[in-house]
């Protein structure tokens, strides 16, 4: 049975359309802006091309952790889960495959280790 999606990789489609709006219109308004500023941007210039800055390394950072925190979620549960994955139907495929393999040697085993011939 397939598992649903979180909410959170539901709204990855309306997320990313969202975001493919936005980021050239921010884009364009802080390029014009930095076109109409000149050499000595104002004040208020200044502090948006730092906020311009800080939040794209806030951003980076914020995305990184949450993705490291994702992948350990997902790498625990996975450690969690792995015995009982194995013990299904991997398991009968696994002692199937083994089977031959395990009477041949268990024949040759006593074959070979048995009373010696004269």
């Amino acid at each position: 049975m397939a598992s649903r999606p979180s909410r959170r990789a539901a709204a990855l489609p309306l997320h990313s359309l969202q975001l493919a709006g936005a980021v050239p219109q921010v884009v364009t308004h802080r390029v014009m802006r930095m076109l109409t500023a000149g050499p000595q941007p104002s004040a208020r210039d200044r502090a948006e091309f730092h906020r311009m800055g800080a939040e794209k390394l806030a951003a980076f950072v914020e995305s990184w952790n949450a993705m490291g925190a994702q992948w350990m979620r997902w790498q625990m549960t996975m450690w969690l889960q792995w015995p009982t994955l194995f013990m299904g139907p991997w398991a009968e495929l696994a002692a199937a495959g083994l089977s031959p393999v395990h009477r041949r040697a268990v024949a040759n085993a006593k074959r070979l280790g048995g009373r010696r011939r004269r």
